[in-house]
This record gives C-alpha cells, structure tokens and sequence, in this order.
C-alpha cells in the first residue's frame, strides 16, 4: 500500500466527522504508517484538510500559518453558545430590513488587522485542558484576545436571515466569532451556520478528493496521482538543487555553513528573507532537508532531513 510514500493527500472532509477522524480513515485506506493533518476543521465544517503521509508528517508545522480562504454562512437573529449552529441558542432577535449596501458596509469594518476573542468552546487549552470541555462542565475559561487579519469579506448571496459570504484570514482566526461579532454589530445577533474551507496551507479545493474517490484511486491502483510530493508541498519556502557533495553533507549531519551550502548548489534561491526556511531537493525534486538560518553566525540549522 502507501508505507514507502511520503507526501500530502487534500481531502475534501464531509460533515459529520471530526478531523482525527479523518486522519484515522485516510491511514486506514491508505495502509500508510503515520498519518496527520494541518490544520483542525469542526466536526460540522467540510472542505480542505491537508493529510500528511509518512515522512511528511514531519513537515506539518510548516504548514500551519499561512492564509487561509472560507465560505461561510451567517444565520442572523440568534446568537448560541458555541457561536455556531451545533450549540444551544441563548438569544433571538428581529432581523432589521438590510440592503446589500448596508451590510456591505458592516462587512468592511472586520477587514484588516484586529483583536478577536477566541470563544469558550474551542479546542484552545487551559492549563492542558480543552476550552471546549471546560464550557461543558460549566467552567467557561475566557482567553486573552489575539492578534488576527482579515484579508478580504465578500458577499456571495442574501436570502435574509442567512448570508453566505467569503473570507481569507489569518490562520487561528475563528469564523464562528467573526459571524458573532457581524451579528452583534448589527444589532440582532448571529451564528456560523455552515462552514467550508476552500483553501488552506497553500491548497486549494480544487486539489481535494473526498474519501470515497481515495479509497477507490488505492484499490484500482491510481492513488499515487492524488498524492502531493513533500518538495511540491512546500509551495512557499524557496529551493536549493544540491549536488552530490553536498547532499552527502546534509545527510551526514555534519555542520552546515551558508558558505557550505551555496558551494554546493546547482541552483538555489537568492530573493527569499534571511528567515524563510529552504527546502534541499535533489536533481530530482526531491526533498530531502529543510534547513533555517541560524539567529546568530553564518550556518544553518537543520529543520528535518529525509534518507
């Protein structure tokens, strides 16, 4: 099965399941020995879910910050305790007539740089408990705000009491409080109704696959074509094409100076910032290190290296 391939697999998550969930059909389907993903999606919410396989499991953490892209639905006039539609609704209100101007105009307000309240039913821990289990037992804990960007609202269609809409934010934004906050702002409240990432760690779900198609692509044997190669992953971080010297080096551990690396370099990437991690492929495109600059002296440190 898939025990020797390293890569990502973008699945299309269905409602219903929660992303460990998933990660436990894909290791399932696949046969593959170690399976995680990048980025948690609710059990309600679908879309794109990242699945490393293998090796690539190691190259999770460089997926988790980048922007990420969302349609969403916003049911005006009640506000629930989980700011979503799986909680216990705890106020209704009158939706105000609303133009599309108006609400547009409401809408622009939450783009940009801003402080947003994670909510008490989140997967965010307090002194290693989840929030979430601590609001089901009537310990609500509320955490500090945090530093957030909305880059871009649009408006996809208005059937009052629902809106759908689309968002790109950073990564750690919560939707569901965004739609809170929308509805509070103005003035009859409101919740996350439905929820689909549409992109996240620099996929799209135009890559996606649901499970049904994996499993069947594994069985006649196709599978290897949904399967993203590690280097091609990492779409972000810039490439250095080593030589054979080099990639000795590297996969000998030995230390590793700015000098030793661009000596040892059929073609390496000069643009990126100082601090942008490079991915070490070989003639091939194959990965097989990621190395960062270290804070202090002219080496690089190693972020992981692949036999």
């Amino acid at each position: 099965m898939c025990r020797s391939v390293n890569g990502i697999v973008v699945i299309d998550k269905p409602a219903g399941l929660s992303s460990a969930r998933v990660v436990a059909r894909v290791k399932k389907i696949t046969g593959a020995a170690k399976v995680g993903h990048t980025g948690t999606l609710d059990p309600f919410a679908t879309g794109v879910l990242p699945c490393c396989l293998n090796q690539a499991t190691r190259l999770a953490r460089f997926f988790l910050h980048g922007e990420k892209g969302y349609e969403a639905v916003l049911h005006l006039g009640s506000t629930t305790d989980t700011q979503d539609a799986t909680g216990q609704v705890v106020s209704r209100q009158a939706v105000p007539p609303l133009y599309r101007e108006t609400l547009a105009e409401v809408f622009a307000r939450f783009e940009g740089v801003q402080m947003q309240q994670p909510p008490v039913f989140a997967a965010l821990k307090h002194q290693g408990v989840p929030l979430y289990r601590l609001a089901r037992q009537g310990r609500p804990v509320a955490k500090a705000p945090r530093r957030i960007t909305i880059g871009r609202l649009r408006i996809l269609e208005m059937s009052l009491p629902t809106v759908r809409f689309a968002v790109t934010c950073s990564a750690g934004t919560y939707v569901r409080t965004l739609c809170h906050d929308i509805g509070q702002a103005l003035g009859c409240g409101g919740h996350l109704a439905a929820l689909r990432r549409t992109a996240g760690s620099g996929f799209t779900i135009a890559e996606a696959v649901c499970l049904e198609r994996l499993e069947a692509a594994v069985n006649d044997g196709t599978w290897r074509a949904l399967v993203v190669p590690m280097a091609e992953a990492l779409r972000s971080l810039p490439a250095c094409e080593a030589g054979t010297a080099l990639l000795e080096h590297i996969a000998r551990g030995r230390p590793l100076s700015r000098e030793a690396l661009l000596d040892g370099a059929l073609r390496c990437a000069s643009d990126a910032p100082a601090t942008t991690p490079i991915k070490v492929v070989d003639a091939h495109g194959t990965l097989k290190a990621v190395v960062q600059a270290a804070e202090q002296g002219d080496r690089y440190n190693y972020c992981c290296v692949f036999n």
